[in-house]
């Protein structure tokens, strides 16, 4: 399935009551965790039917629901009746190419964007989509699988560190949202390090390879800035809506991650000017080693174009030549012809030109 642009044939006549999934299945069963707590204590479950959730929804303690696995439609739309979502945010939900947003619902914020991470074998941009709900005291996020970066926040969680226990669902909206974004450094890190190499590969290991190398480089970049540029809006929206579901105390924690995604996509923009950079030297060194060739061969037929006018007049039209009444002359020729042509290869790959 595309990464910029997901098909929506499957939606294509419905209505919002019917609920369509986009993209593919990422776990075999869908499942709920949860997370209550407060300063003093802290509760965790794992629900495997939408209802066992509903009594945490009431509760006074701030509550983290983790949704995971979206392709199962009928389950999504049990928890949403519990919810009470909006149609909208159900559709944007389980539509895994949703575009990065933020929709303020007055009692709840409603946020999607996507996790990222760097496949280091295929040296890809892998990506997962992430639904946030944000209400008074229960957060709910959506996740296509359970994601390994999540986990340290629920290990500070457990362990009472930090601030987190003491402020309400804008604050964990807020630490989960940080996760991401630092993981999105991470995965730029380790594509320009990669990045960084080509202008070394070109000068020392002229390859023709490093074309596609650039290429496909170029695509995880585009795919990036596709991906971040639009989280960069959604956290400057969440710093200016007004809304009493986003405290005072933590905006200045959303300016700071603000920032972040800014230095994130100024960074996207160097190493794509990297890249282009990078095939112009490529499509220089090549037409400078052209030059460097014709030259070459140019000096050949000048040499010969004399030689091969004068054979042309003369021929062997000569009364005494050895070589017609040699035995093995007709073999001498060939010889000759073959050794001249294995020479001239010889001398063009040692060159670099084959």
């Amino acid at each position: 399935m595309a990464r910029f642009l997901k098909s929506r044939d499957k939606v294509l006549g419905k209505s919002l009551d019917d609920v369509v999934f986009i993209g593919s299945q990422k776990v075999d069963k869908p499942f709920i965790s949860v997370v209550s707590y407060s300063a003093q204590e802290l509760t965790e479950a794992e629900c495997h039917s939408p209802l066992d959730c509903a009594a945490y929804l009431d509760s006074d303690h701030v509550t983290w629901i983790s949704v995971y696995g979206l392709h199962d439609t009928f389950f999504i739309q049990q928890f949403a009746r519990g919810l009470k979502l909006h149609p909208l945010v159900l559709e944007d939900v389980v539509n895994t190419g949703q575009h990065p947003k933020m929709d303020d619902y007055d009692d709840t914020i409603y946020l999607v964007l996507k996790s990222l991470r760097f496949n280091p074998e295929t040296e890809s941009v892998l990506s997962d989509q992430y639904s946030m709900i944000i209400g008074a005291n229960v957060l709910v996020t959506f996740h296509e699988q359970p994601m390994e970066m999540f986990k340290q926040i629920r290990e500070r969680l457990r362990k009472g560190k930090g601030r987190t226990r003491k402020r309400g669902t804008d604050y964990l909206a807020y630490v989960l949202l940080d996760t991401i974004v630092d993981n999105y450094i991470v995965t730029i890190e380790n594509l320009g390090s990669r990045i960084e190499e080509i202008d070394d590969s070109i000068f020392k290991d002229f390859d023709q390879e490093i074309v596609s190398t650039i290429t496909r480089y170029k695509r995880e970049v585009s795919y990036l800035r596709k991906t971040i540029r639009p989280v960069k809006d959604l956290i400057g929206q969440l710093i200016k809506v007004e809304s009493d579901l986003i405290g005072e105390e933590t905006l200045p924690f959303l300016k700071d991650l603000h920032g972040l995604t800014t230095q994130a996509v100024e960074v996207l923009e160097t190493y794509r000017e990297m890249l282009s950079d990078s095939l112009n030297t490529y499509n220089t060194i090549v037409s400078n080693r052209l030059n460097e060739i014709m030259k070459v061969l140019t000096i050949f037929a000048a040499i010969f174009i004399p030689l091969t006018f004068i054979a042309g007049i003369y021929g062997t039209n000569f009364e005494y030549l050895p070589e017609l009444r040699y035995k093995y002359s007709y073999f001498v020729f060939w010889g000759v012809l073959v050794a001249v042509a294995a020479l001239m290869l010889r001398f063009f790959k040692k060159k670099g030109w084959l």
